[in-house]
């Protein structure tokens, strides 16, 4: 692996960028958008790892982690990034401990002296025991070097076979997880094994189960097992539906313990052997090194300049790394087919993945996103439907549209090899036509019916605002493909399809000074001023809705609202399939330049909303990409940082963070469509490696604070007067330079 990186340095010296700056990893900064409402997880984990350990403070966080002083439950080894909603995972916990009274106790609960958190590596100094944990991961197996004090009454260590987050003494509440059973067994003098099955969480998903094998370096000297809260000497714990956990002793001379914990949705033994194939033979420090050559291999695809500064580079770097966390690549580990193809899991959620992190995904790590697709494609092949979310094995929470559709549309349009695009069209086709009857949180298109009728949903079909909007940019993507592979009769019906968000477009509602909204209609075709709710047969009480209505009062269920996460003034301006058109139902370009400025100017603008990612790109359209360059750069500049709270918002498996790596390299996607938006960059000047293509490195002229305008471009030594440039382009590799200046130029012109 050091091998590959001198290879990579020199390659990238070639280019023109300093290998002084190579070594990325050392920018990955775990803590950033850890506290706050950015949710992301802070333990190690290899690129799409199923494995994911970290200290749970509290069953409570999404992420399991909690800022100090906050107590540590113990480190279980599977969790999730930067997600809202409830939580999921937080399987198979361990605890170490160091008085004799942990032998006679289930729960482990201490406290942090310290934490030291980076890329590849967790560690903390428990306060009531003086124990050192140290973790870092192989991609299926979670290792740990646990350093007992000299004094330690006991070198304990537990292990929770029932544990996992989000756990509420409601059965069946919504989104809470709840325990199914467990099992666990201590095999010889240094294994453990077992199991644990837990359903729900926030895809109401249906039961899954994380086997475990655990090796200590060191032999038990001391065992017992326990059930519910009774300890007892047996070795094993059947599952009766209850909780189980073992606890251990070591040798009293004991000072150090690695303890390896291998993880596997398949079985126990699949986890032993994964356990094996990831660690046998390698101490702690080599797993830890291999762990960042891993991540040095692909963020190394992008260099920055090294005048980029040292904050700088640690928010790209760390947004990278963010995405690149989420979905998981279980290849092989799927328990409920076994076809020879790639499978991943916990897309959570593709509503807000598909707008950033699937086209940054796709330009520096091809591969990966073709595998990403191919697994989409097995899972409407055996579940039935393409998920828009997905997690525990498990489809669910449809928020918005059958959004995979714009993945398959994204990988076409990019020229993406080795998916069978036919069966892609099929699977689409099955979310536009096909209801899923009562499933439809889970996956398809719920209103399907009303949606094909109408050519809208009608309000009183759940989030019937947004689902219109999304299943005509999904109708778009369907038609794109189709066209693409010769169906013209489908993409003639569908690209009509595409422009239902028209039968949602009042034309004639005014609020400050924009015209034309999306509004709530119903069955009969009438606009609708104020809302119903509640379902008492005696009394109608009604709110009136209006374009900035967020959500309804308190005890109006959000999730039935007519938008979901949105305003009318946000969903008003998402339609990313047809800005143009767009624009002419806002009154013409002068009428959309004005009620974008009221957008961000009241602001109406929603920095941690995925439905407006696009919109600050909008001006674009209108032959302004200096002024999409002022909204990009105060947004980025008021609401992003390198600190524990510098994402504005849930990262939502890299979504945010992916936004902000786009923005800082003063490109921009449109997913589905096969450019990139181009406007000023915030950082000097950047090479991208993509290993489907050549190097191609974004050059500034004259770049300084003051000079933060375009003022005109070149590609590879000739004039290009555009403001987009394509995928092919960027994979042919070679230089776009960007000469600034302090006043915008009348550069830009929008080719798509």
């Amino acid at each position: 692996m050091r091998i590959v990186r001198r290879i990579m340095l020199m390659a990238l010296a070639l280019a023109g960028v300093s290998a002084v700056s190579a070594d990325v990893t050392d920018y990955v900064d775990p803590r950033i958008g850890s506290e706050g409402l950015g949710r992301v997880f802070i333990g190690p984990s290899h690129p799409y790892g199923m494995v994911k350990p970290s200290p749970d403070c509290t069953p409570d966080p999404n992420s399991g982690w909690l800022p100090m002083p906050e107590r540590v439950d113990g480190f279980s080894q599977v969790h999730v990034s930067g997600t809202g909603g409830g939580p999921k995972y937080g399987n198979i916990l361990i605890m170490p401990f160091a008085d004799e009274e942990g032998m006679k106790a289930v729960t482990h609960y201490d406290t942090r002296a310290r934490e030291d958190i980076g890329l590849g590596y967790y560690a903390t100094t428990l306060s009531g025991s003086g124990i050192d944990v140290e973790v870092t991961t192989a991609p299926r197996t979670s290792v740990y070097r646990i350093t007992y004090p000299a004094d330690a009454a006991v070198r304990g260590l537990a292990v929770d076979a029932g544990f996992f987050l989000g756990e509420s003494p409601v059965p069946d509440a919504r989104e809470a997880q709840q325990l199914v059973g467990s099992q666990i067994e201590i095999i010889g003098d240094r294994a453990i094994r077992g199991y644990s099955r837990i359903r729900g969480g926030w895809n109401n998903g249906r039961a899954y189960t994380v086997y475990f094998y655990a090796e200590a370096s060191e032999p038990f000297v001391r065992t017992s097992t326990w059930r519910d809260q009774t300890v007892t000497d047996s070795r094993s714990q059947v599952d009766l539906g209850t909780k189980t956990g073992a606890l251990v002793a070591f040798p009293g001379d004991t000072r150090e313990v690695t303890l390896r914990i291998g993880i596997s949705f398949i079985s126990e033994m699949k986890a032993q052997a994964n356990c094996d194939a990831d660690t046998r033979g390698k101490g702690f420090d080599q797993i830890r090194e291999e762990l960042v050559d891993a991540w040095a291999a692909i963020l190394g695809r992008i260099q920055l300049s090294d005048r980029a500064t040292e904050a700088q580079k640690r928010m790209f770097y760390t947004g990278l790394y963010h995405t690149m966390l989420m979905p998981v690549d279980r290849t092989g580990e799927c328990p409920l087919w076994n076809d020879p193809v790639p499978y991943y899991d916990d897309y959570y959620a593709i509503w807000d993945t598909y707008r950033t992190s699937t086209p940054l995904i796709t330009l520096i790590d091809p591969d990966r996103q073709r595998d990403i697709v191919n697994s989409l494609l097995i899972i409407a092949k055996r579940d039935g439907y393409m998920p828009d979310a997905r997690s525990g094995n498990a489809n669910g929470r449809t928020q918005g549209g059958s959004n995979a559709e714009i993945m398959i549309a994204d990988a076409m349009a990019k020229g993406l090899d080795g998916i069978d695009y036919e069966e892609g069209l099929r699977a689409m086709l099955r979310d536009a036509e096909i209801s899923p009857g009562g499933d439809h949180e889970a996956h398809g298109r719920g209103g399907l019916e009303e949606y094909t009728r109408l050519g809208y949903i009608p309000y009183g079909i759940p989030r019937a605002g947004n689902r219109t909007v999304e299943y005509s940019f999904d109708d778009w993507a369907i038609a794109r493909v189709a066209e693409q592979l010769g169906h013209t009769d489908i993409a003639e019906r569908y690209y009509m399809q595409s422009g239902n968000w028209r039968n949602l477009w009042r034309s004639d509602y005014e609020h400050d000074g924009a015209r034309g909204f999306i509004m709530p209609r119903d069955a009969d075709g009438v606009w609708l001023d104020s809302l119903s709710f509640g379902h008492s047969r005696h009394q109608t009480p009604k709110f009136r809705y209006t374009p900035v209505t967020f959500e309804g009062p308190w005890y109006t269920p959000w999730w039935n609202m007519f938008f979901y996460e949105a305003s009318s003034w946000e969903y008003s301006l998402s339609v990313p399939h047809d800005v143009p058109g767009l624009i002419e139902a806002c009154g013409g370009p002068e009428a959309m330049l004005t009620r974008l400025d009221t957008f961000f100017g009241r602001p109406y603008y929603n920095v941690n909303n995925e439905p407006s990612f696009l919109t600050p790109c909008l001006y674009h359209w209108l032959g302004r990409p200096d002024m999409t360059s002022d909204r990009v750069r105060e947004i980025i500049n008021e609401n992003f940082n390198d600190t524990p709270a510098g994402l504005p918002g849930n990262d939502d498996s890299g979504a945010m963070s992916s936004f902000l790596a786009f923005h800082m390299l003063g490109l921009y996607p449109n997913a589905g469509h096969d450019y990139y938006l181009i406007h000023s960059p915030l950082i000097e000047g950047a090479t991208i490696n993509p290993l489907a293509g050549k190097p191609f490195t974004i050059a500034t002229r004259n770049f300084s604070p003051r000079n933060k305008y375009i003022v005109s471009a070149r590609l590879n030594g000739k004039d290009y007067p555009y403001s987009t440039i394509s995928h092919a382009d960027i994979l042919a590799g070679g230089t776009l330079e960007l000469t600034m200046g302090s006043r915008p130029a009348g550069w830009g012109e929008m080719k798509q």
